[in-house]
């Protein structure tokens, strides 16, 4: 049920969905910057390591399609409230765990919190802002929590290099008090007047396939498995993700609506993000490794070089709604994507010797091209769903964004892996290379995702980027 709101309300709302965005994009990319310190701490490899990063993005996607039952059921503010308590919660226990197994498991936790976090606050911002000014609430909400990238590899890196690597989980703690303050005072509670059931059956099988999935991506080229039992685990996934498809089509509540992707604006935003991703998302785990384990930089240093592509994501989310509206959605996810390609895969040109200056150019290029592809892509989505089901559409768009962000990171290890080889991860050279290659071939990758966007028409999104009321505005001061 969507209630009125106070025009305070509405006015820091945005601020109260930022506040888990910022302490959510500080948290993971405080750990990107920190996975060289981490391994070296624990005894292990750092490529080993994506393990602490995608785990968490796995329960991430394996939870959100509850979210919004949750929602439903009990209210955003009270699950909203939970969400931030549970994250909080796990960070604390990232900081004291002992292992990498006790690490996995508290990080874990934390997605599960997270999975409430970002698409219940999605769902707020949708239910509360109507689709004319859906873009710019939803850009004015990502502005802040992008403060979080931006500080999170230098301050990742300076905690790292002068404390133990424990505390950067600590630094959640006072952001999660203060985040619980500012729902208690602006959340909205909206909640369905009628909550449907939870499909407990649809949950276990999505669940159980993508994380079957995932763990393959982990365990391949780095643990001994035989190809006869990988194919048997891949073959069992796929059937379970299957079992779901099939399961969704018969039940009236389904766990996630498949119905929406007969929604073509809304399919291609969500499938075309999907394959997207898979390209961009190895790259914040990447980049750390390159600058700290290829060229020996200190983690502080590598921190400062991430910063650019924060900055430069912050300033294109002001200028993300003009672009769409002059452009249309079609030409500019089209063009954004061939080129965030080919900055992906020039990173393959820097090296040791290489001029700070043409990285923290790339950098910039990188933060323009990635923040207006995500910003176009997740508002995309949105434009012609109707309002009944905003809800499951926000659901299920979170939820494979998530699924492919892990898959993503996942696939650039397993190509730096790969072509890594029997080299020592202390061959500097060697992981230089490696590393080189994953970025040409996930560049390479991401230049052909751009063909998912041909589908779209000239007109499409118009009613999210505002473009559709100057046409009439035009066409009411032509007739006077």
């Amino acid at each position: 049920m969507n209630i009125p709101l106070s025009p305070t309300v509405k006015k820091y709302l945005p601020w109260v969905v930022a506040s888990a965005l910022f302490m959510e994009q500080l948290d993971s990319t405080i750990v990107n910057t920190a996975v060289p310190a981490m391994a070296a701490n624990l005894h292990v490899t750092p490529l080993s390591l994506k393990t602490v990063v995608t785990s968490y993005i796995l329960s991430f996607a394996v939870c959100i399609p509850v979210s919004g039952w949750m929602v439903d059921r009990f209210g955003t503010r009270r699950v909203f409230a939970a969400a931030i308590a549970v994250f909080t919660a796990a960070s604390m226990l990232c900081g004291l765990a002992l292992n990498v197994p006790m690490l996995v498991v508290a990080r874990i936790i934390q997605g599960v919190g997270a999975a409430m976090m970002m698409p219940v606050g999605r769902i707020t911002i949708i239910r509360a802002f109507p689709k004319a000014e859906l873009l710019q609430a939803m850009n004015f909400v990502i502005i802040p929590a992008l403060i979080g990238p931006l500080l999170g590899p230098t301050v990742g890196g300076v905690i790292v290099h002068f404390l133990p690597w424990r505390v950067i989980f600590f630094v959640n703690l006072p952001i999660g008090l203060a985040a619980q303050v500012l729902i208690h005072r602006y959340m909205p509670d909206y909640r369905s007047d009628a909550p449907r059931p939870l499909d407990v059956t649809g949950f276990v099988l999505f669940g159980a396939g993508s994380a079957l999935i995932s763990w393959l991506l982990e365990i391949f080229g780095e643990h001994f498995i035989s190809a006869n039992a990988t194919s048997l685990l891949l073959l069992l996934a796929a059937v379970l993700l299957g079992a779901y498809v099939w399961h969704a089509r018969e039940i009236a509540y389904p766990l996630l609506k498949l119905s929406l992707f007969k929604v073509r604006t809304y399919s291609i935003a969500v499938c075309g993000g999907f394959i997207t991703r898979l390209g961009i998302s190895g790259m914040p785990f990447l980049l750390p490794l390159l600058y700290q384990v290829g060229f020996g930089m200190p983690a502080w240093e590598s921190g400062l070089l991430m910063m650019p592509a924060a900055l430069a994501a912050m300033g294109m989310k002001a200028l993300c709604p003009a672009i769409l509206k002059r452009f249309g959605y079609r030409r500019v996810l089209v063009i954004n994507t061939v080129m965030s390609g080919i900055i992906t895969g020039l990173f393959a040109l820097i090296g040791p010797e290489t001029s700070i200056l043409f990285i923290i150019i790339l950098s910039l290029w990188r933060g323009f091209l990635n923040s207006l592809q995500f910003s176009s892509m997740n508002s995309m989505a949105y434009a012609d769903i109707e309002d009944g089901d905003t809800s499951m559409a926000s659901t299920l768009a979170s939820s494979l964004q998530q699924m492919s962000a892990s898959f993503g990171l996942a696939g650039g290890s397993l190509i730096a892996g790969w072509f890594l080889g029997r080299h020592l991860q202390s061959d500097h050279a060697a992981v230089i290379t490696a590393l080189h290659h994953a970025f040409i071939a996930l560049g390479v990758f991401t230049v052909l995702s751009s063909l998912t966007f041909w589908l779209l028409h000239p007109d499409d999104g118009e009613s999210v980027s505002r473009a559709h009321v100057e046409k009439k505005d035009k066409k009411r001061r032509a007739r006077h």
